[in-house]
């Protein structure tokens, strides 16, 4: 079933603040074939692979048209990170059945993390390795079965909080160095780091916003240039 690229970047929208270009693909539909900088990052990859990489390149070049920008290509790094164009930072993201992408002007924000998922439960399998001891006693508080899908926003807001940091620090780390706290009520969430990394000292937080609906979890992120403060909008 064809997804509702509308839908997907509306709840975008609703996690990120104004001023941020938001434009969603379907994966299932062949968009088009890529950008010649683009391609080689998956000329070897399985066709999923490729139809998600070129769906999400091309959510951004729409969504760089939303902030009246010129579309541009944008290639993957070799940290396989997105390079973004001059003046330009932005987020990425896909699961099976959509892709969305988010941009903003570089003197506006240092850097946007966006994440997709759809809204099953994390495999109980996962648990220990995404969360910590604390976010696993306050998920034991929780109602049973809501647990699973709790699990899997905590994961969701980790990806959203790591990759709006990476353009800041291009510290690359794993999950325990985030510890999450869900604000179910405002549907908000601050991330505390655990350690210090590179700006980010021990202790601060960021905050970042998500939305549950359509069968989809969505985060997102975006950082000021004060950001290595402690704020994250």
């Amino acid at each position: 079933m064809n997804v509702d690229t509308a839908l997907v970047a509306a709840l975008t929208e609703t996690v990120l603040p104004q001023g941020i270009g938001i434009a969603a693909r379907d994966p299932a539909v062949l968009i088009e074939t890529g950008h010649t900088a683009e391609r080689g990052a998956v000329k070897n990859a399985v066709p999923r692979r490729v139809a998600e990489f070129h769906a999400g390149r091309a959510a951004a070049r729409a969504a760089m048209v939303r902030l009246s920008l010129s579309p541009r290509p944008v290639p993957m790094g070799l940290d396989r990170a997105p390079v973004w164009p001059d003046g330009i930072t932005g987020s990425i993201s896909h699961c099976k059945t959509a892709c969305v992408a988010a941009v903003g002007l570089r003197r506006d924000w240092a850097g946007m993390g966006l994440d997709l998922e759809e809204a099953t439960p994390l495999e109980s399998s996962l648990l220990s390795e995404i969360c910590t001891e604390a976010e696993q006693r306050w998920l034991g508080t929780q109602p049973e079965a809501e647990r699973g899908i709790l699990a899997k926003l905590i994961f969701s807001a980790k990806e959203a909080t790591y990759k709006a940091q990476y353009p800041i620090t291009k510290r690359l780390f794993g999950f325990h160095t985030l510890e999450i706290t869900l604000d179910r009520d405002a549907t908000r969430f601050e991330a505390r780091f655990s350690r210090d990394e590179g700006v980010f000292r021990e202790g601060s937080l960021l905050s970042g916003a998500y939305v549950y609906a359509a069968g989809l979890l969505v985060t997102g992120m975006a950082l000021g240039h004060s950001a290595p403060d402690g704020e994250g909008s």
